[in-house]
């Protein structure tokens, strides 16, 4: 199983100012468990040799995230996800 590695003191930051702590945690932990749950809906991004994915915090946040060696997850930023 992955296993996310700690935040960066910026990331930690976004989460609070924006309320998202609690389902941040929830998320982690899901994603920790099964990567591919389906209320994370984890996805690889465009373009997809770049290999960064994402899944869902909530319907409005997303985790950018990169694999790295040993199970390890880093994750790049937080952001808002924009739906048309």
């Amino acid at each position: 199983m992955p296993f996310i590695i700690d935040l960066r003191d910026d990331i930690k930051k976004y989460l609070q100012k924006h309320g998202l702590s609690r389902k941040w945690e929830k998320a982690k932990k899901l994603f920790e468990k099964d990567p591919s749950h389906p209320s994370l809906n984890t996805e690889l991004l465009e373009p997809k040799h770049r290999l960064i994915y994402s899944f869902r915090i909530d319907k409005k946040y997303r985790a950018l995230f990169i694999y790295l060696p040993e199970g390890k997850v880093e994750i790049l930023a937080v952001t808002k996800h924009y739906r048309k």
